[in-house]
């Protein structure tokens, strides 16, 4: 049976999210609002129907919101995982080897093998932003970096978190996310990992939890989300990192990384790396 998809635009989440609940409306079986990770500011809002929708009511919605006209696509019957897990080949970032279950055996030998499914939540290993990220924590490791204690804030998949239970086996690991279902998709692949007991996952917006704070000061913290709420965590940053750690920040786009070192610099870091793959940079800073 197809899919007939819906999807308008417009600037800012509170306005995004209404239109969103107004689109509730039209009974669709799903909706969504995605952010377009371009620093402009702009939401993307999806319905998501097994009928075509009433173009006319998406129209209204569309002009009342202030949206874009909602552009009404039919997507045909797929089994997209089937065809992602095809198509989604391995990723090498240093020493770790990213897949999914079908190219489990392709792990080259010396290699940290990680899996993660490619149906499961951000954190593929395929983004340049996770990519950058685990660049980064197989570089700390190779210079003699030896955390006690690391925290990955918005952790998706928790592909990072797991990466760095691998470098360092004696380490107490946290992984926190503010979405349920990121936690939970980050247990399953912990234990599709062989490490449920090597990293904790938590559900908390940035450093608010009180497994989080009993565990501050970190020696390490990762933070792979986004230009705004990577500069809103800043100070609590500052309080949460010991002197002389260390921070991986990316979801950062090249032209948004300055205001990002500007923000870390004021709160008492200094840039220790800088990596770009593509269109993405991935920031190294030391407390």
């Amino acid at each position: 049976m197809p899919i007939f998809t819906a999807i308008a635009t417009l600037s800012g989440k509170d306005r995004a999210e209404a239109l969103c609940d107004a689109l509730e409306l039209l009974d669709p079986e799903g909706v969504g609002v995605f952010e377009i990770e371009d620093g402009s500011g702009r939401y993307e809002v999806a319905g998501y129907f097994e009928e075509p929708p009433d173009r006319v009511a998406l129209a209204l919605l569309s002009a009342a919101h202030g949206a874009a006209e909602f552009v009404v696509s039919e997507v045909p019957e797929t089994d997209w995982v089937a065809h992602v897990r095809r198509e989604l080949a391995p990723v090498e970032a240093g020493r770790f080897f990213v897949h999914g279950s079908h190219d489990a055996d392709r792990v080259p030998p010396g290699r940290e093998g990680l899996l993660i499914e490619a149906a499961m939540a951000f954190g593929t290993g395929h983004h340049g932003t996770t990519k950058g990220c685990l660049l980064a924590l197989d570089r700390l490791a190779a210079e003699g970096f030896r955390p006690a204690r690391i925290a990955d804030i918005g952790c998706g998949t928790a592909v990072l978190a797991m990466a760095a239970a691998r470098l360092w086996p004696g380490a107490l690991v946290l992984a926190s996310d503010i979405d349920p279902v990121a936690v939970e998709v980050a247990q399953a692949n912990l234990v599709a990992n062989g490490l449920a007991d090597r990293v904790e996952c938590l559900e908390a917006g940035g450093f608010d939890h009180p497994r989080l704070a009993e565990a501050a000061p970190f020696d390490l913290v990762l933070a792979n989300i986004l230009k705004g709420p990577l500069i809103a965590l800043a100070p609590a940053m500052a309080d949460s990192v010991a002197p002389g750690g260390r921070v991986v920040l990316s979801g950062l786009l090249n032209e948004q990384a300055d205001e990002i070192v500007d923000t870390y610099v004021n709160a008492a870091f200094i840039v220790s790396h800088l990596e770009q793959i593509r269109e993405w940079t991935t920031l190294t800073l030391a407390r």
